[in-house]
């Protein structure tokens, strides 16, 4: 019994740190689409997402900003869907309706929090790291 616990917990240990390699090659392919124009909010916002989960980030927009948002998962771009939302749950955008852009630019004219959900495109891709950046223009 104690054997069979033993390959759990390194089976376990194993799986983590591949979702946590997984996760690094998704962060350096996002980085990407940062230009050097754009400079990043330094946070990373991630998740290891299957099928249909949501993952949820709120955060507040400051007016008179530019944003730049980059959303990757797996080995190529337009896997991650993601949308903004406002307070009262209005959906503000969805890179759904641009075939999933992996990035996307907001100039917000009055400062406003938001919710920000990423969902895999379960017709690409069934599991994986969700990234996304958020940046702003210098």
């Amino acid at each position: 019994m104690k054997l069979y616990s033993i390959i759990t917990l390194l089976l376990l240990c194993l799986s983590a740190m591949n979702a946590s390699a997984q996760c690094e090659n998704v962060l350096e392919m996002c980085e990407k689409h940062f230009s050097e124009e754009f400079i990043s909010d330094g946070q990373t916002y991630r998740a290891f997402l299957y099928n249909d989960q949501i993952a949820e980030f709120d955060l507040t927009l400051f007016s008179g900003n530019t944003y730049r948002f980059a959303s990757c998962s797996g080995d190529q771009d337009g896997n991650l869907v993601f949308r903004l939302f406002d307070q009262e749950k209005n959906q503000l955008f969805s890179n759904q309706d641009f075939s999933n852009s992996a990035y996307w630019d907001f100039a917000v004219e009055s400062t406003i929090d938001v919710t920000v959900e990423a969902q895999l495109d379960v017709n690409k891709i069934e599991s994986g790291c969700a990234v996304l950046l958020i940046g702003f223009k210098k």
